[in-house]
Order: C-alpha cells, then sequence, then structure tokens
C-alpha cells in the first residue's frame, strides 16, 4: 500500500509573493502531519523562489516523519544537503524559467556527474531517489548511477484521458515493475489529484505519491488537516 508524501512548496509561495513570515510552511507540515502525512517533501530551489534554507533546517528539526529534499544535483545543494541530512533527496531536473518541474532527469547524458553527486550524498547515509519519466532507459541508468529509489515523473499521465491515459498508466506500471526487478524502490509524483490518485496508488509495490498542488487547492476550502486526510484516504482505500 502506497504512503503519502506531501508537498508543501504552495504554502511558501504565498509567503514568498509578499515577502513576509507568513504563511509558515514548517507549521503547516505539523496539520499535514497531523492529517496523515506520511512524509514531507520541499523543494529548495536555486533561486529560492518558495522554500528557503530555514524552512529545511525548522523542518529537520521539528517534524515527525520524514523529510524528503528536492533539489537540483549543483554542489550548492549537495553541500547544503550534507549540512541538513535529510532522510532522502530527491534529485530533479531545475531550469529556472519554468514554473513546475516540467519533466524527468536525463540521466544518460550525465552519468558520470550524478554517480559522483549519488555516492558523494550516501556517504552520509542520505538515500537518494531519482525523478525520471517513466521509460526503461532512464530505470536502468538508476541502478547503474546508484540510486536507492526512483521517483516516476506522472504529469503526462496527469495530462492525459480516456485511452491514451490507459496507454500512459500502462506504461508507469512496467516501469515500476522493472524497477522493482532492479531493487530499486519506486515512488510517483507531478500532476496527481483526488480524481486520478487512485489508479497510480493501486499498482503493485508503488512506495509513495508525492502530492502538493491538488492538496494546497483543496486546503484553501477545507484546512489543510482535513485535505491531506482525504488524500491519504484515497491513497490506503485500494
Amino acid at each position: 500500500m502506497a504512503t503519502l508524501g506531501v508537498n508543501i512548496d504552495h504554502i511558501a509561495n504565498v509567503r514568498q509573493a509578499r515577502k513576509t513570515v507568513e504563511p509558515d510552511p514548517v507549521q503547516f507540515a505539523f496539520l499535514a502531519e497531523l492529517g496523515g502525512a506520511d512524509s514531507i517533501t520541499v523543494h529548495l530551489r536555486e533561486d529560492r523562489r518558495h522554500i528557503q534554507d530555514r524552512d529545511v533546517f525548522l523542518l529537520k528539526e521539528t517534524i515527525k516523519t520524514k523529510l524528503n529534499l528536492e533539489m537540483a544535483a549543483t554542489e550548492e545543494m549537495l553541500e547544503i544537503a550534507k549540512k541538513l541530512l535529510p532522510d532522502y533527496v530527491t534529485l530533479v531536473p531545475e531550469k529556472r524559467e519554468e514554473v513546475t518541474t516540467e519533466g524527468g532527469l536525463d540521466l544518460k547524458s550525465n552519468v558520470q556527474y550524478l554517480k559522483k553527486a549519488v555516492g558523494y550524498l550516501k556517504d552520509s547515509n542520505i538515500k537518494v531517489s531519482a525523478f525520471i519519466d517513466p521509460l526503461d532507459e532512464q530505470i536502468n541508468y538508476s541502478k547503474e548511477i546508484g540510486f536507492d529509489f526512483i521517483e516516476l515523473h506522472t504529469g503526462k499521465f496527469a495530462e492525459l484521458s480516456g485511452s491514451e491515459q490507459y496507454k500512459e498508466l500502462q506504461r508507469i506500471i512496467e516501469s515500476t515493475h522493472l524497477a522493482n526487478d532492479l531493487g530499486l524502490v519506486v515512488n510517483a509524483g507531478h500532476g496527481l489529484n483526488y480524481n486520478n490518485v487512485k489508479k497510480i496508488a493501486s499498482i503493485n509495490n508503488m512506495n509513495e505519491l508525492n502530492i502538493g498542488h491538488s492538496i494546497v487547492a483543496r486546503a484553501l476550502a477545507i484546512g489543510l488537516e482535513k485535505s491531506v486526510r482525504e488524500m491519504k484516504s484515497l491513497i490506503t482505500s485500494n
């Protein structure tokens, strides 16, 4: 049965829109945990557009579940992760101009650098995940590079409907099975919401789903604790 990682970046987006101190994503992480979150996910971007350095260090000190730090594999971020010691790091592609992460890492073109980055993190007993598209080639490179986890990008699945969505779902299922056969733990995320999450949550050996925007959007109406609880119920009802 899949668990739920709650991404709280959008709480920080509201704060940074005014460059003020509220809402504080650290306080909202507590509400997410009360609602049943199994981990808290934050993306510390190079441009610090939402989550800030103080947020990740306070989260590490205060949350009761696990901390998943999403980041680009830059020297600066690797050093921050080494000091922070999150439960695990998810390496993601990052472009300054994008609104949100647009796709998975291209592992093939960065094998040697990523091997060094992953080894550097694992030397501090940090588990490392790769955010990748559901492609056999990327999964095989994940194993070669030394990742512990992969997180399958579900954005395309979320955008499609009908038979095209079904085809993409089958690709995600096949990717999950391949990764499991290689000894990789499989997470998934991006674009998942209250309408489509059960199809991904029902995949055998799916470990964790990372969801942010949909949960925070619903929280505007009913509160974060309840919106997390509702999502957790959908994921665990399979």
